[in-house]
């Protein structure tokens, strides 16, 4: 077992656990502290990096060639994170719908019309199709696209060198 590679391989999975418990952490922020409310596809985008985080974690632990497995497997998860999240940003753009079912989701049924009505008032539907916040011009779901693909450049490139 060559420990250069082996190192190279847990550095690569330190910083997919990193990044991807610092991207949730900032996706929590905008929607605990400053009250920006996730959309499905904002959601959905969370899943490779709610993956990815146990995966880097095992590859810190695991030999050499089941942290290169690892390492690849969340590597496909945020590649994949990456194209949802491209989708979600031409949504946003114009450049082709979003998903037809994204504008919030019902809730419980209301006990009576007045719980209905304050449920509704109180309501907040988040959309996919437009942009709750740019930052340069890009909004979280760009962002969230550059992070990712760069999280699985990092994992990938590890799990494949040799």
């Amino acid at each position: 077992m060559n420990e250069r590679a082996l190192l190279r391989l847990r550095r690569a999975a330190l910083a997919v656990v990193v990044g991807s418990v610092l991207t949730l952490a900032g996706a929590f922020y905008f929607e605990l502290v400053l009250g920006y409310a996730p959309c499905k596809l904002c959601l959905t985008e969370r899943l490779p990096y709610y993956a990815a985080i146990p995966l880097g974690l095992l590859s810190l632990f695991a030999p050499e060639r089941l942290t290169r497995l690892l390492l690849g497997v969340a590597a496909l998860g945020l590649l994949y994170g990456a194209g949802l999240s491209i989708y979600h940003a031409g949504a946003e753009w114009a450049l082709w719908s979003g998903p037809t079912d994204c504008g919030g989701g019902t809730g419980q049924a209301p006990a009576a019309i007045g719980d209905f009505l304050d449920a509704l008032a109180k309501t907040r539907v988040a959309d996919c199709s437009t942009a709750a916040w740019r930052f340069l011009g890009v909004s979280l779901a760009g962002w969230n696209a550059v992070i990712a693909a760069i999280l699985a450049s990092v994992a990938g490139t590890a799990a494949a060198r040799r």
